[in-house]
């Protein structure tokens, strides 16, 4: 393991100590915790409060949208581990400014068992009313449940654009009860597929997390290594798009004058000049199916510590969702004015 880290077990105190001293304008700590706020809290008064949380590893995702015009607080565990209820409830208290508070995370769950209980305890003990929407956007894993069954698709990049709707809603002062159905209305209409081509370390385990071959990729790899759907020779770039692109867009059917809104997300260890290529094709295939892109995010959004590869997702857009994509942010890892 090749890692500029100091003793693995403080690798994320250590990080999150270090996002605080360079970003004050933005968050704190809560004490104790490594439970990250916004820090302008005058600028929250009276809106719902957007919160997150998952494993340390994927920045800027989680901790790296704490800001104005995304989401107000996040709690994180250790490398690829959930945070813990504690945490969880310390994260919410600070987040509720009198309208509720929103929970947005990933179908994983260690996240799920975090989060439900924490909502419990803050309902009973501080009255705060609670929601949440759970990210599974990856068109990989299990396909969609039957009505009344949990989904057992993953939450992963496209959870970007659900914080960054849900996050305009509750800057717009919407009711917690709109707040989620904006919220729930993004996550229903974002998809999701990676390719992984070479693995990532957790520094706590100290050795790659899963092997791959020099000259192979797999397609439908999760963010922490989790089995695809496909493992072959690595191929040129516009193959790879096409696949991936096939299986995002027959998931959510379009029609040819359909608008999204495009996320090219590196993994980790992926050159922009690569994720350029791909956003290259992407528009060349779109523009034949007669989808129009009204907006594209490129770099990396949603990590897998040091995976190479890349993730695409597509949000499906109308009006409503197109205003809220529109809306300024300002956080630490991302900005749009």
């Amino acid at each position: 393991m090749k890692k500029i880290i100091n003793n693995p077990a403080d690798v994320v105190p250590e990080m999150v100590n270090g996002m605080v001293r360079l970003y004050p304008q933005y968050i704190e700590k809560i004490d104790g915790t490594e439970v990250m706020v916004r820090s302008d809290k005058e600028s929250m008064q009276g809106k719902v409060g957007i919160v997150t949380g998952g494993g340390s590893g994927h920045l800027p995702l989680f901790l790296g949208y704490v800001g104005k015009g995304m989401i107000d607080g996040c709690a994180v565990g250790d490398v690829f581990q959930s945070p813990s209820v504690d945490q969880a409830i310390a994260l919410t208290r600070d987040a509720d400014q009198g309208a509720g508070v929103l929970y947005i995370y990933g179908n994983y769950n260690g996240d799920i068992f975090t989060f439900r209980p924490a909502a419990d305890e803050v309902e009973m003990e501080d009255d705060i009313e609670t929601a949440e929407v759970l990210g599974a956007d990856d068109v990989a894993s299990a396909g969609p449940s039957a009505p009344g069954e949990k989904s057992t698709r993953r939450g992963v990049a496209g959870i970007f654009f659900v914080y960054k709707c849900a996050g305009a809603a509750a800057d717009k002062m919407l009711s917690l009860e709109e707040v989620k159905r904006v919220a729930d209305k993004a996550n229903n209409n974002v998809r999701t597929m990676g390719v992984a081509l070479s693995p990532c370390t957790v520094p706590r385990v100290g050795k790659p997390s899963f092997e791959i071959e020099d000259d192979e990729m797999e397609i439908g790899m999760g963010i922490h290594g989790e089995p695809g759907i496909r493992r072959g020779k690595l191929e040129p770039a516009d193959q790879i798009v096409d696949e991936m692109l096939e299986k995002i867009v027959a998931d959510l059917p379009y029609e040819n004058g359909d608008e999204v809104a495009v996320l090219v997300n590196g993994l980790g260890a992926t050159p922009l000049d690569e994720q350029y290529i791909v956003t290259r094709r992407i528009n060349q295939v779109l523009e034949e199916k007669g989808i129009s892109v009204y907006k594209y995010y490129v770099g990396e959004y949603a990590t897998a510590i040091e995976m190479a590869g890349f993730s695409i997702s597509l949000l499906k857009l109308d009006d409503e969702l197109k205003e809220y994509i529109d809306h300024p942010v300002d956080t630490p890892f991302f900005k749009q004015v």
